[in-house]
């Protein structure tokens, strides 16, 4: 039996974690085409000096840590550059691709992106050319202008951020002026907020996987994710779902969530550089069993069938289509969908996924059903909020869990 080993560079998460490892323990081995067997052991990577030319033991690597931690990001590089080691998300698209560069690249594709504009820096940096060059080179420029050109109300953000750190709602001159008195040295996009819309829909990527879910943030986030199976029409939901996927295969990214508000007919991006999604079981609560088994099933796919990591981006295909003026935008997207597909190897996977891991789905159902994730709830729960609301929030999640077990079964057991 060939063995292959998953490695998992972490922060501070143990809910997701766990449920992967449990999974693919509990799975056992998958019979490849030719008959072979490939068996799976999970180990949590520590952080420690490396030599450049030092073989790795894994075969593929999820990276939930890198986006802050400088030392496993460059460890990420090495491995990618030096040994082909598989990773879920590129290291190198991710650091340089950020907000920023991901409007740019979307607007270029012609997705309709919110009016968007980069503000210099309210402090300067600490550097000691930059007093001369900005006396020399940087143009004043009128804040209030810029905004009275775009329409209250904006969003004042991070070109780089993520979790909605430092996100403001600009909605008069007031409020625009204290978020960038406050935004210090970070740079700062202002960005038009899409008024009215129906629907915010956040769609969690993983693979050729795509769960749309309706996203309400002006809640709690135990609250955020709807369990709505039918808030969008097919067309549009369609349409979410091709952004979702072109965005993953451009960048390489293939463990990233997407944001899109609904207006109408219409289908706004407004964040999708979020290459290391929120997972986290009081999330995602009734999408959790989901998310934990597309991981699995990617991640044994992309190493069973030998999957090659791709480090060069082929943006000019996908430009070709975009410079296009004989087709509407509706066949764009359709074009790009096929250049998606073709990345993920779409059709490859899902085949793959019926006839070697058909399984898995009763795998993960008999163990979301059983005590042993009970008490991973509540041990995530205990760890998650104070003790005064343990009892409220281990009912709520056992309430929103046992929907999905209740549905899951009603679909695939006969009655």
């Amino acid at each position: 039996m060939d063995r292959h080993l998953i490695g998992l560079l972490l922060g501070t998460e143990e809910d997701w974690p766990t449920a992967f490892e449990t999974i693919v323990r509990r799975m056992g081995p998958i019979r490849a085409g030719a008959g072979e067997e490939h068996g799976f052991d999970v180990e949590r990577i520590t952080i420690e000096p490396f030599d450049l030319r030092a073989r790795p033991r894994y075969d593929l690597v999820i990276d939930r840590l890198a986006y802050w931690y400088y030392v496993p990001r460059e460890w990420l590089k090495k491995i990618a550059l030096m040994d082909d080691v598989y990773l879920l998300n590129s290291p190198f698209t991710f650091q340089s691709m950020e907000k920023h560069a991901a409007y740019c690249a979307m607007m270029r594709l012609g997705l309709k992106v919110p009016d968007t504009v980069l503000v210099p820096f309210k402090d300067p940096p600490d550097h000691a050319k930059f007093a001369y060059t900005a006396s020399r080179y940087n143009q004043p420029f009128d804040l209030e202008a810029i905004a009275d050109r775009m329409g209250y109300p904006l969003f004042m953000k991070p070109y780089d951020g993520g979790a909605w750190v430092g996100v403001t709602r600009i909605t008069d001159r007031d409020t625009l002026r204290a978020a960038y008195d406050a935004s210090g040295q970070r740079l700062m996009h202002l960005q038009k907020a899409v008024e009215g819309y129906d629907v915010f829909a956040r769609s969690l990527s993983i693979g050729a996987e795509t769960m749309v879910m309706k996203f309400r943030p002006e809640l709690p986030m135990h609250d955020r994710y709807a369990v709505d199976h039918e808030f969008l029409g097919p067309e549009i939901g369609d349409e979410v779902v091709t952004i979702s996927r072109l965005i993953n295969a451009f960048f390489r990214w293939e463990f990233n969530s997407c944001e899109n508000l609904v207006s109408g007919t219409q289908v706004h991006p407004i964040d999708y550089a979020n290459a290391c999604p929120d997972v986290a079981l009081t999330s995602l609560h009734y999408y959790f069993p989901w998310a934990m088994t597309a991981l699995v099933r990617w991640s044994v796919f992309s190493v069973v069938t030998e999957r090659r990591p791709r480090l060069d981006l082929s943006m000019a295909s996908y430009f070709a289509i975009a410079d296009r003026e004989d087709l509407t935008y509706r066949e764009k997207l359709a074009a790009y969908r096929k250049l998606a597909d073709e990345y993920f190897d779409t059709d490859r996977y899902f085949d793959f996924c019926e006839s070697r891991m058909g399984h898995i789905g009763d795998v993960v159902l008999e163990w979301v059903d059983s005590p042993d994730f009970d008490a991973l709830l509540v041990e995530t729960v205990r760890s998650t909020y104070p003790p005064e609301e343990h009892e409220r929030f281990v009912a709520h999640f056992r309430g929103l869990v046992g929907l999905w077990v209740r549905d899951t079964k009603a679909a695939t057991q006969p009655a």
